[in-house]
């Protein structure tokens, strides 16, 4: 699955090679070039493959949170509270 973006900064690094050891090129220019057309595209696609993923997580982290309460409601176990101190009602 990874195998075309591997390929691809492979490619990207030679061509960043050979801008370096040309006679014109220049270091910087050779770093400009692997970054602009090897890593951030690279990066970018990464990500986008990436994302069915994280929306299955997010899907699987939010159906357990959901069985984990009972019914969906946060108090909907009528389990007595937690509270020791009963409310005083003040009268007026």
């Amino acid at each position: 699955m990874y195998i075309v973006p591997i390929a691809w900064l492979y490619v990207a690094l030679m061509m960043a090679v050979a801008e370096a050891t040309n006679t014109n090129g220049t270091v910087l220019g050779a770093l400009v070039t692997f970054v602009f057309y090897g890593a951030a595209p690279v990066a970018l696609v990464i990500y986008l493959m990436g994302t069915p993923a994280r929306r299955r997580a997010i899907k699987a982290r939010e159906a357990a949170a959901q069985a984990h309460t009972p019914s969906g409601q946060p108090d909907a176990g009528r389990h007595a509270s937690a509270d020791t101190v009963a409310p005083v009602r003040e009268e007026t």
